[in-house]
């Protein structure tokens, strides 16, 4: 048996290599054998990736028992919950690019025989996935797991938004200090990825959906011991994908592709997954746009419930039989003979699996509504599209007509809505924070969660070319394409314009005659580049193409601004 990094430390000709091993203490015995980079974003800044140093240890075990030698090294994560707000949140979405670069550059420099992808957040977990598909070697992600819910709070178990929504509550007296700071001190008991179906949460289960980690693996509990157990199962799998030639590209198809949607729909994930999987489709050279995204949406019942859209969280969904039992319920609408990282199909992996509570994960023929829980929305106001997600908007709610109020940026939107400016009735229109405008796309978190908090999630509504939280809810349209900064229709919206949301019938209207808005477009002006904005967010706003297309930088040549 042969593998690539053999050659590269052969006798005599590549003693060098061999030395610069050795003076870090490898020995013949693990030159000799696959080199399997690890490829680590731990750190003690985030939460969700505090874990994973331990996580390591036990992948590294699994590579050294099935015969392989673990190399490990660095990745950085950020988290989206420390950074919103402000110029920090335009960071977030940019640092996808730069994880996924990373991987490749250390994995091809050092010529690495496969790579066990270690993450657990929102843009590191489909960067590295990214990275995968570009370098398409045998590659395997695992990731640090869910948190567990924290104290009481609104009906539900809290988690760490839940104190965005309590400071509005506070401020109006609604709960008191003691109330709040208890909030502050147990809403996170623990380590790991924020405890509701977040973008963080459900990007780990588009990676098992996909094929892409072992099956069972996404959501068990960053505490558990079946969590560093299936590290090490990992560990042992990456090295069988190396003797078999098992790579990333065999397994990101589009037919995994489609599971993958499909499983988002089926759980209403977050709406930044519909960034995130073109951009892992573009990698893997996988034709897909917005329509594969809608028809494929609208086609699968949502049959999974948790916060934001229930009082269950993701723990509570790993008990009742997490992303498997879901796929074995939705298997006659799965491409069932897409191959995995162990070598078997959907329809094998998921043969047992089983829901163990209805209150969570219900069954085709009864499903908590027939269609999926995210949305695409058209419109003259979104003629390349725009995303909602239905599973975390009351049904009453989801065809909205109100008066629009403008905002040029997330800052003065989020202090407007702050200091009591919007009234019921309010369509808030936030521009000019797309992937380009932004730049880096920042998420309209904190104003929504402000608008719940004031009692104003069920009487207004949201629409931006930014994006949004995987933990919001309320009336909200987000990734507007064309954005803002290029000149699409979000750009000519006026104070007290009449838009109406229509997510059952796919719908995002801007009630203005067309004449007026090519009148208005005529006299429209790009804005000025934010002076704040300087080094990487500077390279990938002049870089980034559409959020149509998942806000991606190209590589091959083309333009997805087009």
């Amino acid at each position: 048996m042969s593998w690539r990094s053999k050659e590269r430390l052969s006798r005599p000709y590549w003693s060098m290599r061999r030395g610069l091993f050795k003076s870090m203490g490898y020995s013949d015995y693990d030159l000799d054998r696959p080199l399997i980079g690890i490829a680590n974003s731990w750190n003690t800044v985030v939460s969700g990736h505090y874990n994973l140093k331990q996580v390591a240890q036990s992948v590294c075990r699994g590579i050294d028992q099935a015969g392989g030698t673990p190399v490990e090294f660095g990745v950085i994560g950020g988290c989206d919950g420390l950074a919103d707000g402000g110029k920090s949140a335009r960071y977030m979405l940019p640092s996808r690019s730069l994880i996924a670069d990373s991987v490749e550059m250390m994995v091809e420099a050092h010529h690495l025989d496969g790579v066990v992808l270690l993450g657990s957040c929102d843009k590191i977990v489909p960067g590295m996935l990214m990275a995968a598909a570009r370098l398409d070697l045998p590659s395997i992600l695992i990731v640090g797991g869910p948190s567990q819910g924290g104290c009481r709070f609104d009906g539900r178990a809290s988690d760490n938004t839940s104190l965005n929504e309590a400071l509005p509550m506070l401020e109006a007296g609604t709960i008191d200090d003691e109330t709040f700071l208890e909030l502050e001190d147990n809403s996170m008991p623990g380590c790991g990825s924020c405890s509701m179906l977040g973008t963080a949460n459900s990007m780990c289960c588009i990676a098992e959906a996909m094929g892409m980690s072992l099956p069972g693996s996404a959501v068990i509990p960053a505490t558990h011991a079946r969590r560093f157990q299936a590290a090490q199962a990992t560990g042992r799998q990456i090295v069988s994908m190396v003797q078999k030639g098992l790579t990333a590209r065999q397994i990101i198809t589009p037919k995994s592709i489609e599971n993958a949607i499909r499983v988002m729909a089926a759980i209403g994930g977050s709406t930044n997954v519909a960034l995130h999987i073109p951009a892992i489709a573009y990698e893997a050279c996988v034709d897909m746009d917005l329509d594969l995204f809608d028809s494929l949406s609208m086609a699968t019942p949502w049959i999974a419930r948790m916060n934001p859209s229930g009082p269950a969280d993701v723990s509570d969904f790993h008990d009742a039989g997490g992303v498997p039992a879901v796929m074995k319920e939705i298997l006659p609408l799965l491409q069932d003979d897409a191959l995995t990282v162990n070598g078997k199909t959907i329809a094998e992996n998921v043969a047992t699996a089983r829901s163990t509570n209805s209150e969570i994960i219900r069954t085709l023929e009864d499903p908590w509504e027939f269609q999926g829980g995210l949305a695409v929305l058209r419109g003259n106001l979104a003629p390349e599209g725009s995303i909602a997600k239905p599973s975390a908007i009351d049904p009453l709610h989801r065809t909205f007509t109100g008066r629009a109020q403008c905002f040029d940026s997330e800052i003065d939107a989020t202090r407007a809505i702050g200091q009591g400016e919007i009234k019921p009735g309010t369509v808030v229109v936030v521009r000019y924070e797309g992937p380009r405008g932004g730049p880096g796309m920042p998420e309209m978190y904190l104003a929504m969660k402000f608008l719940y908090g004031q009692g104003l999630a069920l009487r207004t509504a949201l629409i931006t070319d930014g994006r949004f939280s995987g933990s919001n809810n309320g009336c909200f349209v987000g990734h507007i394409s064309p954005e803002a900064a290029l000149g699409g229709p979000i750009a000519l919206v006026r104070d007290k314009d009449t838009i109406t949301i229509d997510i059952p019938n796919g719908n995002l209207i801007l009630h203005v005659s067309e004449k007026e808005l090519q009148a208005r477009r005529e006299k429209w002006q790009p804005p000025e580049p934010r002076p704040e904005i300087q080094g990487y967010l500077n390279v990938y706003g002049r870089l980034a193409g559409s959020a149509s297309k998942g806000a991606i930088i190209t590589h091959r040549g083309e333009s997805l601004n087009d």
